[in-house]
């Protein structure tokens, strides 16, 4: 008898309906075989519209220069660095699924991984072009670059925090990918074994790189999985640390601050397992994977959010309460003046961040609305809203007003460049999401299939009551053989 043959009847099926092998393989790889549905040529004709008029704004900033966008001396980071931040945020939740949580051996992240790991690429493939194009001289771009140049120590300069950001999203990116596309290539073999014309037998056999599903395979599949699960798990948490130090490491009231590095790390995730949950309701719903994607994945990870919710509330009143213990007059007049001042000039972002990202959470202590879906959609979006508003905050409340009175800029708003760059990288986002949703299996099938006889629906109610007696005596022998 197998402890693994058995799992406590108290904790929910990870797969619901009465489920074969055979059964979710056709449930999974049908959409790949099928047409694409009318709405799937709507949502991908409006990304690629969107994306268009993206390209179009990145056009005009390069062409007439940054001045394109609507920044001044005062504000030198307008939306391009918030965008920046908001997108790579959104990219830690794909990492943390995928890596930690396969670690620590968490059953309920098998029906969610895939395309958790899908956003973080995508995810960071938007917020990479922000700093680039920020740059203005984008020709120069490669400036930055630690390579043997005859410049002298003009670059690129190892103490700027925004070389670092190098570094740290390139890594992120390339061990994510690694991670996502090895996960793919047993799906990949079985979308090539059911082909049926020749071009997409060549194109999924070229893609799954001749796997054949041996013990041998499987065996090195399940040890690059855990190394790269072990070198992803710190990433995590080193991104967004090196990411909050281009504002830590500065003198500027508002950012001078040790808190930032846990709680950007902290909203990151926040924000992330909101975008997975957003685009995973809308997917089972389109692509019918309720059995697969289920209400108990859905509750999962709104625990998730509501935990970091709260982390993130804590800092939000931590860092307001050391601006004033600390009794310099800059920082508390910064927080006072510029953010918890209602009728400041941008009072209503600090007020839409702490009821987005901290009241509104709260609610998903309930367990009724946290199996509701269509409650859940919407707070995923209003999180996201408000994980917006804390880097349009944290950027632009700290350096509209500076130290010296007459540079004040009066308002910040955006031009039609930076808003039109911002939806161009939703509309890449979505037009990314869209071909992998139709040409990739969304969810591991190979994942799912072994967790099936333990966590399958029908498989739990199979068991009779004598089995889970045996199961139950068999554990305690095995616990006091241990001991």
């Amino acid at each position: 008898m197998s402890l693994l043959k058995y799992e406590s009847q108290l904790r929910e099926p990870l797969v619901d309906g009465d489920k074969d092998y055979h059964q979710v393989t056709e449930d999974i790889i049908g959409p790949i075989e099928a047409k694409p549905g009318r709405l799937w040529y709507i949502g991908l004709s409006i990304a690629l519209c969107l994306l268009l008029f993206g390209v179009y704004s990145v056009y005009r900033e390069v062409v007439y220069g940054i001045g394109q966008w609507n920044l001044n001396h005062t504000i030198g980071w307008g939306w391009d660095i918030t965008n920046f931040v908001w997108w790579i945020g959104i990219g830690h939740a794909g990492t943390l699924i995928s890596a930690i949580l396969l670690l620590f051996r968490q059953g309920w992240r098998t029906g969610v991984n895939r395309a958790a790991e899908a956003m973080t690429i995508f995810a960071v493939m938007c917020a990479g072009q922000f700093p680039i194009f920020h740059m203005g001289r984008v020709w120069v771009g490669f400036y930055v670059m630690p390579y043997p140049n005859s410049r002298g120590p003009l670059w690129p300069n190892f103490n700027s925090a925004l070389l670092w950001d190098v570094f740290a999203v390139s890594t992120y990116f390339t061990v994510s990918l690694l991670f996502w596309y090895s996960g793919l290539l047993p799906d990949l073999a079985t979308v090539r074994d059911r082909a049926k014309t020749k071009f997409r037998k060549m194109f999924y056999g070229l893609a799954s790189f001749g796997w054949t599903g041996s013990t041998k395979h499987w065996q090195r599949h399940e040890s690059l999985s855990l190394v790269l699960a072990g070198l992803a798990t710190p990433l995590v948490l080193s991104v967004h640390t090196i990411v909050s130090m281009d504002f830590a490491t500065s003198v500027i009231p508002g950012w001078h601050t040790t808190i930032f590095p846990p709680y950007f790390v902290a909203g990151a995730i926040f924000s992330g397992f909101a975008m997975v949950q957003s685009l995973l309701i809308i997917t089972r719903k389109v692509l019918h994977l309720e059995d697969y994607i289920t209400v108990g994945h859905i509750e999962a990870m709104n625990k998730v959010i509501v935990l970091t919710g709260s982390i993130v509330g804590i800092a939000y009143l931590s860092e307001l309460f050391i601006a004033w213990y600390s009794q310099n007059p800059y920082e508390w007049w910064a927080f006072r003046q510029n953010r918890v001042n209602i009728f400041s000039p941008y009072g209503w972002a600090y007020y839409g961040m702490m009821f987005c990202n901290v009241v509104s959470p709260q609610l998903f202590w309930s367990r009724k609305l946290r199996r509701n879906i269509t409650f859940t959609f919407f707070m995923a979006v209003l999180v996201n809203v408000g994980m917006w508003f804390e880097r349009f905050v944290i950027i632009v409340t700290s350096i509209y007003r500076d130290f010296l009175p007459s540079s004040w800029s009066t308002y910040y708003s955006p031009s039609i460049w930076e808003v039109g760059f911002y939806l161009g990288t939703f509309g890449l986002f979505f037009t990314c999401y869209f071909l992998f949703a139709k040409y990739f299996p969304v969810i591991a099938v190979a994942e799912i299939k072994a967790i099936l006889k333990t966590s399958g629906e029908n498989y739990k109610v199979k068991m009779t009551p004598t089995e889970k007696m045996d199961a139950e005596k068999f554990y305690i022998e095995e616990v006091e053989h241990a001991h």
